[in-house]
């Protein structure tokens, strides 16, 4: 056992890059661990930078002078955001709020409907268990309801700290696009000398990278207004809320098209019932979400991120439980670093392995 973990420790780590690389590694996902609050408006500054950096470099080809392109970019970019924030944000807040106060009759018609199903198939189902598994779920949403208060309590405390982001956020982004390369120059003076690896895997994420964020604010905003228009047709309640919410949903691959089919499918249960109204949303809900999956998805990101749907949930699982939303939105480049690295790895022990035998 001793000898085969020697073995693959001398193939994977006896070059110096590899082992640069490792603890490179080691150290950022320390940072990020314990200190991952704190940098917070880093990361939302660095999305939102690599997400202008295209209008900014092809600005900047024209002859504007990055400064300008920069100063130019982050003025639309901050306009059309406070613009969808007073347009959107006080309907859906209105929605929400109504949802909220509807949810105890959605919650009360749901029970009456559970509570019918013994009645109706006798052999299937017993009154006791279903009457046992209601009191169950209704001690979870008083639960929730709780902590949803407490939650609610503790975020007018950071409402400080989230308005210093708003300030704090668009400045880093501006330094970030302006100064772009005279931080890559800095950064690369503080790497070792012995980074071939480290070469290799960086431009390989920064390319996987720029199209991820790219590709997934694009998603986010046609999903999102495809699905509040098809619901505003069909005449759906909330339907701007719940649009917001399967355009969010696309964040968290797989899973999130699951979750968020359940209020969309209770908002329409309680409006309309069993009746054909139901279905015909319900098939239109399932031709958004298989148009997404099956066109958009590979169209806005082609091979760029080309990794099993097991190993993205996986990532979504292991990498939200690290850092929560970050971690969730970070989840697939994350994986494609895991993956790019151990390619990096293996392809270094392959052309060590080919020169011995030559």
């Amino acid at each position: 056992m001793l000898e085969l973990f020697s073995g693959w420790y001398k193939r994977k780590f006896s070059d110096p890059d590899a082992v640069t690389l490792l603890l490179i590694l080691v150290f950022s996902f320390a940072l990020l661990i314990f200190w991952g609050d704190m940098m917070a408006p880093v990361l939302v500054a660095v999305v939102v930078a690599y997400l202008l950096e295209w209008p900014v470099s092809k600005l900047d080809s024209m002859g504007m002078g990055r400064t300008w392109a920069t100063s130019l970019v982050i003025l639309l970019f901050v306009g059309l955001t406070v613009l969808a924030c007073i347009g959107l944000l006080p309907v859906v807040w209105r929605q929400g709020t109504n949802l909220l106060r509807e949810l105890p009759a959605i919650w009360a018609e749901a029970q009456m409907w559970l509570s019918s199903l013994p009645d109706r198939y006798p052999g299937l189902l017993n009154r006791h268990d279903i009457e046992n598994a209601l009191a169950g779920v209704n001690d979870r949403v008083m639960g929730l309801g709780q902590n949803l208060l407490s939650a609610s309590l503790s975020s007018l405390v950071s409402l400080v700290a989230l308005m210093i982001y708003f300030i704090l956020v668009p400045l880093m982004v501006f330094f970030m696009l302006k100064d772009k390369g005279e931080l890559l120059t800095n950064v690369s003076r503080v790497l070792p000398k012995d980074r071939r690896l480290i070469k290799q895997v960086g431009l390989e994420m920064n390319v996987q990278i720029v199209n991820y964020i790219r590709g997934k604010v694009i998603e986010i905003l046609i999903v999102g207004t495809v699905s509040a228009v098809t619901f505003a047709m069909m005449d759906l309640r909330f339907s701007l809320l719940l649009g917001v919410l399967v355009g969010l949903s696309v964040l968290i691959p797989y899973i999130g098209a699951a979750v968020v089919t359940f209020p969309v499918a209770a908002v329409a249960l309680f409006q309309w019932g069993l009746e054909p109204q139901f279905w015909y949303l319900m098939i239109a809900y399932g031709i958004i979400q298989a148009l997404d999956g099956n066109l958009l998805v590979p169209l806005l990101f082609s091979e760029a991120v080309s990794l099993h749907p097991v190993y993205i949930i996986i990532a979504v699982l292991f990498f939200g439980g690290l850092w929560g939303f970050w971690g969730v939105f970070f989840a697939i480049p994350l994986a494609t670093l895991v993956k790019a690295v151990f390619n990096a790895w293996s392809e270094k022990a392959a052309i060590k392995q080919e020169v011995a035998q030559g």
